[in-house]
């Protein structure tokens, strides 16, 4: 398999979190900041031959006299981010090795993820060029004016809700990038869907949670519990990511 190497993305404000003394990717989760529980999921995959931590300029020196021995100990590299989520993820990109083949960004905040979707979404973005986690659209969605009164509701047929991993090869993510003028985009997906290119969707899980409130984090607290863990050999885990909690 080509080499993949994973950008992990911590540089947002965590304005929604509410807590005051951590940002949601440095959060404490059962017993280790949020970030190391997406980031080891990454350093255990075979195929991953680098991480990095894209953190805010204003967090490094809080960053490093935190968690500088784990980054010297995992080796993984610090970039830092800038005014627009894209901006932050080419700082990733240019701190890659030349050897990485294919790219992963995942958001750091997301700490519950297993094995075997990671191993789905690589194979798909290998076999297509880009790829990403996603899971259907289920609830009834509404639209409504400012004043928050329902103006109208939603087709949700072929409606999907984007997650990380997203994958890419790493000549299709440079053209996007090298495309991407408006520095919009809310995710990759997005930036490349505006480069031409075409996106695979691979079914995730809900149990890929995005952490955005403290709330969250009790709730990812249970769900590390349950994951899918890979069987001890090496064979694919009999649950994917279409099959819990669907």
């Amino acid at each position: 398999m080509p080499n993949l190497g994973v950008i992990l993305v911590a540089a947002g404000k965590s304005s929604r979190f509410g807590d005051a003394n951590y940002k949601k990717p440095f959060a404490p989760l059962a017993g280790r900041s949020v970030w190391l529980h997406a980031a080891e999921k990454f350093l255990d995959h075979d195929d991953v031959k680098q991480v990095v931590i894209v953190i805010a300029p204003e967090d490094r020196e809080y960053f490093m006299d935190k968690f500088g021995a784990d980054i010297a100990f995992l080796g993984i590299k610090v970039a830092e981010g800038g005014k627009y989520r894209s901006d932050s993820v080419f700082s990733g990109f240019a701190a890659l090795k030349k050897e990485i083949e294919f790219v992963a960004i995942h958001d750091a905040a997301r700490p519950c993820l297993a094995a075997r979707w990671i191993d789905d979404v690589f194979k798909a973005a290998v076999s297509t060029g880009a790829a990403i986690l996603a899971t259907p659209v289920v609830s009834t969605l509404k639209r409504t004016d400012e004043q928050q009164c329902i103006e109208d509701t939603v087709d949700r047929t072929n409606l999907w809700e984007a997650q990380t991993p997203q994958v890419f090869s790493r000549t299709l993510l440079a053209d996007a990038f090298e495309k991407d003028t408006q520095r919009t985009a809310t995710d990759e997906s997005q930036m490349a869907e505006a480069a031409g290119h075409t996106v695979t969707v691979v079914n995730g899980s809900p149990m890929n949670l995005k952490i955005t409130s403290k709330e969250d984090v009790r709730l990812a607290e249970q769900i590390l519990k349950v994951l899918p863990k890979p069987s001890l050999n090496n064979q694919a885990h009999p649950f994917s990511g279409s099959d819990i909690w669907r």
